[in-house]
């Protein structure tokens, strides 16, 4: 999960900015900061912070699965999610980007700058999951060639990770990639589609029994709601940049999607099918 504000001060607020009060007085152009500006200097989480809160993590994790192996390998798999953001926010000049790990819930990539275009934040929400595919690989390598099922389901733990970070539902990464796609359509689509899916998210998380999960995303879903919508009709991105905004969109959860079955075909001898069916009972999909 990434943490950038995808729209430039010298235009309308979008869904992730502040709302701007209606009896505020409009700011003259030249005091509006132009895109790619420095945001406000945070300070440093604190070693100490952050080893107790990466334990606190891992500990959590172990919790859940009952396995040192996947609990290890989902927390690899949260670091490289959030190195993807952070690599790409540095590359776009957005940097020096910050991980951080938050207890209970997953990580985080923050930007010291602003993205210089709805584009980049767009390039920026994709890289997370795209990259973070990455840390399957030793693992799916030590269960194939060791013939441990644990290892295989830490790969596809981590496919689910980036799979999962693609719905588009705030404050997921999928929100943030899609979202300004359908605001080039019209701004209230943005608003009801991440609205429905936030709350078919939620849902499926209390009728799951993942009750953390749910609260945190109601509270987002809560947020969205309240913002409304401001966005001039047209949107932000030109519709070359949409198109290939969806395109990347597409093909990232095309990706994971196959990753995240690929992982379970060892557990199923090859039966794709059998490593669907098997990947959806987890998610309390057709049982």
């Amino acid at each position: 999960m990434s943490d950038i504000d995808t729209t430039p001060r010298t235009r309308t607020p979008g869904p992730w900015d502040v709302q701007p009060s209606q009896h505020t007085e409009t700011p003259r152009a030249s005091d509006a900061a132009a895109p790619g500006a420095d945001q406000p200097v945070e300070k440093d989480q604190s070693l100490v912070w952050a080893l107790a809160s990466t334990a606190l993590m891992g500990g959590f994790l172990w919790w859940i699965t009952g396995s040192a192996v996947v609990a290890g390998a989902v927390l690899i798999g949260l670091f490289v999610h959030e190195a993807g953001h952070a690599l790409v926010m540095n590359r776009l000049g957005m940097g020096p980007a910050r991980i951080y790990i938050i207890p209970f819930l997953g990580g985080l990539a923050k930007a010291r700058r602003e993205p210089k275009s709805e584009w980049h934040g767009v390039l920026v929400s994709l890289a997370g999951p795209a990259f973070g595919l990455l840390a399957m690989i030793p693992f799916m390598g030590v269960g194939l060639v060791l013939g441990r099922p644990e290892w295989l389901a830490g790969a596809f733990f981590i496919a689910l990770l980036n799979l999962v970070n693609l719905v588009p539902a705030p404050p997921l990464d999928g929100s943030k990639a899609l979202g300004p796609v359908l605001t080039r359509v019209h701004p209230r689509l943005e608003q009801g589609v991440l609205l429905v899916i936030g709350v078919a998210v939620v849902w499926w998380g209390l009728s799951t029994g993942r009750f953390i999960l749910a609260a945190f995303l109601a509270l987002s879903v809560f947020s969205h709601m309240k913002r409304g919508v401001w966005r001039t009709a047209w949107g932000t991105l030109h519709w070359p940049e949409a198109g290939k905004s969806l395109a990347l969109y597409l093909l990232t959860l095309a990706v994971c999607a196959a990753a995240t079955v690929g992982a379970l075909l060892p557990v199923t001898e090859g039966d794709a099918a059998g490593a669907m069916r098997l990947g959806l009972s987890y998610l309390g999909i057709g049982r």
